[in-house]
């Protein structure tokens, strides 16, 4: 017991009885027992116990997919002495990590890019839920705007619910998220760069949806609960059919950019040579190779678009 309490300083004595049991340790001890062991070994102070309030209440939904929480997490230090960003999301039903994409600044299109990467990886949600931060919502500016973020979850039939202004417990299950993140990720530690810190966060985040038990599902992993209901994802990341008049074709240049209607955007310079189809929608523009969904950006221009497929293009990647 305390071996293990040395190698996870954050155990607590549930945590390492549960572990004792997954271990067929015989015979194995109780939570109790070990939370004595643990007082006697002065590792931990005795506590407590505190009761939870009568106007307390659990509320969770029903089923995967139903909502899920997204937020931004700050503080995973860099080593040129920058500090990175998260976008987090978890199923609300399962707890299951649905995101977690770092970025070098809180920027709108960064959090809207990492919202379309959990979307094609898991599907679509009914319902997202966030608070009221300017990269998530325009509802509270003077005047009123339809922020990136609203638009493309209009455009995919999602119901974005804010939270109540300084109602922290509203998200409540990602903010529990990010604590036990600061505490098991240990955020202090210092990466060398963004794609190393993105590596460890992956790998860090596989082991929390895979095999770390969770209290709030009766140990269960998050995985088997967003798993086990045979969750039909509701519907895929649109692939519509694209011959219709909103859609136009463009090559991908040398430098990784698509041009449509004056507006330049970039894509990436591993697609270059690539034909890229654009949905151009009023106030979007869709920009996809082959299946993949690569980025939707705002847009920025009005007026027609050229309906022109560049000569030379390369055989769309299917």
């Amino acid at each position: 017991m305390l071996e293990m309490r040395r190698a996870h300083s954050y155990w607590g004595a549930r945590r390492i009885a549960f572990e004792l049991a997954r271990k067929r340790v015989e015979p194995a001890p109780s939570e109790s027992a070990v939370y004595r062991c643990l007082v006697r070994a002065a590792v931990i102070d005795p506590m407590t116990r505190r009761r939870r309030r009568e106007t307390w209440k659990r509320w969770e939904r029903g089923g995967p997919m139903e909502l899920w929480q997204l937020d931004v997490v700050h503080g995973f230090l860099l080593a040129d002495g920058s500090s990175a960003k998260a976008l987090t999301g978890i199923d609300d039903h399962s707890r299951y990590c649905v995101s977690a994409r770092l970025m070098a600044s809180e920027r709108t299109q960064s959090v809207c890019d990492g919202f379309n990467s959990a979307m094609q990886a898991y599907g679509v949600p009914l319902q997202v839920l966030t608070d009221n931060g300017k990269v998530f919502t325009g509802r509270f500016a003077q005047p009123p705007v339809e922020v990136l973020f609203d638009r493309i979850c209009r455009e995919n039939g999602i119901d974005h619910i804010l939270t109540q202004p300084r109602s922290p417990t509203t998200t409540g299950k990602i903010e529990r998220f990010h604590r036990t993140l600061r505490i098991e990720f240990n955020t202090r530690q210092v990466f060398k760069t963004l794609k190393t810190a993105q590596e460890a966060f992956d790998e860090w985040v596989s082991y929390y949806n895979t095999q770390r038990p969770h209290q709030g599902l009766g140990d269960l992993t998050p995985e088997s609960r967003f798993r086990s209901a045979g969750a039909q994802v509701r519907q895929q990341l649109r692939h519509p059919e694209r011959n219709g008049e909103q859609w136009v074709c463009r090559r991908v240049a040398s430098n990784g950019v698509v041009s449509v209607g004056y507006q330049q955007v970039s894509v990436g310079r591993n697609y270059a040579g690539s034909a890229c189809d654009v949905l151009v929608t009023d106030g979007l523009l869709q920009f996809w190779v082959g299946s993949e969904l690569l980025k939707t950006v705002a847009r920025t221009s009005q007026g027609p678009v050229r309906k022109l497929h560049a000569d030379g293009a390369a055989p769309r990647r299917r």
